[in-house]
């Protein structure tokens, strides 16, 4: 079962919920949101114990 980690849409502010696949690693994606379907950039980055580290930010911040 993929971990599942809450963002905050960089757009319209709701907060979505995202599934991370870590069995991949360090990710870099676009993905739109659910509410508003603007493209958010998501960044994961796993820490020494693999725990998912998330950031969500505008295409335009990217």
């Amino acid at each position: 079962m993929l971990p599942s980690i809450d963002i905050t849409c960089p757009y319209c502010g709701e907060i979505i919920t995202i599934l991370v696949d870590d069995s991949a690693g360090d990710q870099d994606y676009i993905e739109d949101c659910q509410v508003c379907c603007r493209p958010i950039v998501i960044a994961v980055r796993f820490d020494d114990d693999g725990v998912p580290q998330v950031s969500a930010s505008a295409e335009d911040d990217a």
